[in-house]
C-alpha cells in the first residue's frame, strides 16, 4: 500500500535544498547556506549526492576572483520532488 519514499529526498537537508530550488529555480551556494542554516561542509556533501542522482545541476565559476557555485534543479529533480510529495501524501491520507 505504501510506496518507499525516495531515499535521496528523504534526508532533511537534501529535501530543504530541493524544496528551495523548486521555488527559486536557481540559487548560489551562500543563498542555500543562509536558507537552510546548515554548515558549508554539510551542504557540499548533500549537493554532491543530489548532483550524482541527477536532481540538480552544479555550475562552478568565479565572481570577483571568488569561487561561485550556482545550483539549479533539473527536470529529473522536479519529477522526483513531485513524486516524493505525492507519495508522502499517501502516508498522511491513506486510501485517498
Amino acid at each position: 500500500m505504501f510506496k518507499e519514499l525516495d531515499p535521496i529526498l528523504h534526508s532533511q537537508l537534501r529535501l530543504s535544498i530541493v524544496s528551495t530550488l523548486m521555488t527559486v529555480g536557481e540559487a548560489n551556494f551562500n543563498f542555500i547556506k543562509d536558507t537552510t542554516k546548515a554548515t558549508s561542509g554539510n551542504i557540499s556533501i548533500q549537493i554532491k549526492k543530489l548532483h550524482e542522482a541527477g536532481y540538480i545541476k552544479v555550475k562552478k565559476s568565479f565572481k570577483n576572483n571568488y569561487p561561485n557555485t550556482t545550483i539549479s534543479i533539473t527536470s529529473k529533480g522536479r519529477e522526483a520532488f513531485e513524486n516524493y510529495v505525492n507519495d508522502l501524501k499517501k502516508y498522511i491520507q491513506p486510501g485517498q
